[in-house]
């Protein structure tokens, strides 16, 4: 129960996000994300602090190899971050909510593509009704959904590639931040010193200025990574199938608070291209939850028969 309910917690922290960040609009993009890198840094490290898992992040620093991939990944994270930062302070959270539901489809095609994993019929029945979705949104807006593809395939890569490391995911995490931390700090002083603006155009320079904006930029590092602990703690304990479905809470709560809280407006080509996307979800989701229970089953028969054999 305690990791069902750390799951849920995760996901709605995830699905309430956009409204902290709403609350930052008036700071550019560039300079929340650079204190949203250092603040998590500095609660994530203090948590692996606290926990014993020093050692950890020392061995991942000191391997090249893990190194390179953590680098690879940190920029990755970034990139999504920045991306989903840029479409609050614009108000298409809604479309946030549509990449993060595409998300795991987009993974299910790179492990097709680049792990070689196989699919059964209704796996690629949810990808290609997925596929059809996005080709609603595009002849119907004019436009390629661009914001919900780059949010999903960036953190789909971003999975790819953690999935090549050695280091556990708080862990791993704490030296993503440390491969930004350098960036961030750049840009608050370049912003603090200089001003400097990035594309929004909007003053930079915020920290400190209001106690307020200092403590909300501040309160981004446990926005950040309370949730990704938590995540973490659930995924130990419930099996994949379980963690996935709890997942699709957090763009669930993004796509409503976008209507009905921050006053976004969907299209009707959106309220056909939603459903198929929940369409596809729920056929995905069966099918991992089939092939959960008989990879347990699987492994049940197998220690019975060792047992047995003893």
């Amino acid at each position: 129960m305690a990791g069902l309910w750390a799951a849920v917690t995760a996901a709605t922290i995830w699905g309430f996000a956009p409204l902290f960040f709403a609350l930052l609009r008036h700071v550019p993009a560039e300079e929340l994300l650079a204190h949203r890198i250092i603040w998590a840094a500095v609660f994530v490290g203090g948590f692996c602090l606290l926990t014993g898992r020093t050692e950890r992040i020392r061995a991942a620093l000191a391997d090249r190899s893990e190194r390179r991939v953590l680098a690879l990944s940190a920029l990755l994270i970034g990139a999504n971050w920045f991306i989903f930062l840029m479409a609050i302070q614009a108000g298409r959270v809604a479309e946030c909510g549509i990449g993060y539901y595409i998300m795991p489809l987009v993974g299910v095609v790179l492990g097709v593509m680049v792990l070689g994993e196989r699919l059964d019929r209704a796996q690629w029945a949810a990808v290609a009704l997925a596929g059809l979705a996005v080709v609603v949104l595009s002849v119907g807006t004019g436009t390629a959904p661009w914001l919900p593809l780059s949010l999903a395939l960036s953190f789909s890569v971003y999975g790819l590639l953690r999935k090549r490391a050695a280091t556990g995911a708080i862990s791993g995490f704490v030296v993503e931040t440390l491969v930004l931390v350098p960036l961030a700090l750049a840009w608050v002083w370049g912003a603090d010193a200089l001003g400097w603006s990035g594309l929004s155009g909007l003053q930079g320079g915020h920290f400190g200025t209001d106690l307020e904006t200092s403590l909300l930029l501040i309160a981004a590092g446990p926005v950040t990574g309370v949730p990704l602990i938590l995540f973490a703690e659930a995924a130990r304990r419930l099996n994949y199938s379980t963690t996935g479905l709890i997942l699709y809470i957090g763009p669930t709560l993004q796509v409503l608070l976008a209507v009905t809280v921050l006053g976004e407006h969907l299209t009707d080509w959106h309220a056909v291209a939603l459903p198929m996307i929940w369409a596809a979800l729920a056929l995905y989701s069966a099918s991992a939850y089939r092939r959960d229970r008989a990879s347990r089953r699987a492994l049940t028969a197998a220690s019975t028969v060792s047992t047995t054999v003893r």
